[in-house]
């Protein structure tokens, strides 16, 4: 536990765990983003795989609560709803968590920073497709590749998940209780993976329990904020600050 402590100044672990709370209260509150605000955060000044294995074991967990929220039998029904998105995701986060290694740390930045900014953009400039009924599936199965893709290399999965929920018009309720359903078993598929790949040690899974706690606080948090202001109104905020932080992913790939 000691040599874990050693990983970073007292400053820094004081930074980790304020950037574990804003990530817990954004997830609280929407449902999403909590690996896109810690592997943002975290890669500000940690090493890119060393930020990706802080953020699994909080992910797990966080999206179990978040998946059971209205019972085991609703989670059920979204997995056969969404059976087909689950697979493809499952497979491709799966394949991509092994090429980790061989990725450059500018390059995985970039990929994140990529996908957080084009989805952020279309859905602050008003464009959601409309897709109903078998015209889903071919959006269906490039959102799932590209989040399994994202996700594998950089823990984050999340944006190209909640677009295909979005153009689906899926119920604000549904579309939260999927979002855990499949954030976990993306979460569950990923630990694994990444032991495989080197990245989740024992070392840096104690780091990863460490953070959890904080992002525990700041799910509670969000929870309860949740219930108090304008939902639509903080999303869209959300949305502004998560491009911002997608833009800056941008600029530390392409500019160091």
């Amino acid at each position: 536990m000691l040599d874990v402590f050693s990983l970073f100044s007292p400053t820094v672990w004081i930074a980790v765990l304020a950037i574990s709370v804003i990530a817990g209260l954004i997830k609280g509150m929407v449902g999403f983003a909590l690996p896109l605000i810690m592997i943002a955060g975290f890669s500000s000044f940690m090493a890119p795989d060393l930020a990706l294995a802080g953020l699994l074991i909080p992910a797990l967990v966080i999206n179990a609560s978040q998946a059971m929220r209205q019972g085991l039998g609703e989670a059920v029904a979204s997995v056969k709803r969404f059976s087909v998105f689950l697979a493809i995701l499952g497979v491709m986060i799966v394949l991509a968590a092994q090429t980790v290694r061989l990725i450059s740390p500018n390059l995985m930045l970039g990929m994140v920073g990529v996908f957080v900014t084009g989805f952020l953009t279309l859905q602050l400039v008003g464009w959601v497709p409309k897709l109903q009924g078998r015209n889903s599936r071919p959006f269906e199965v490039i959102c799932a590749t590209i989040a399994g893709l994202a996700g594998g290399v950089s823990g984050v999965w999340g944006p190209p998940t909640v677009l295909y929920l979005t153009a689906l018009d899926t119920e604000k309720k549904e579309q939260v209780r999927v979002m855990g359903v499949v954030f976990f078993i993306g979460a569950v598929l990923l630990i694994p993976a990444h032991i495989v790949s080197g990245v989740l040690t024992w070392k840096t899974g104690v780091f990863s329990m460490m953070v959890l706690p904080a992002s525990l606080i700041g799910v509670w948090i969000g929870q309860r904020i949740q219930d108090r202001i304008d939902q639509a109104m903080f999303k869209k905020a959300t949305m502004i600050v998560l491009l911002i932080t997608g833009l800056n992913l941008l600029r530390r790939a392409f500019f160091g």
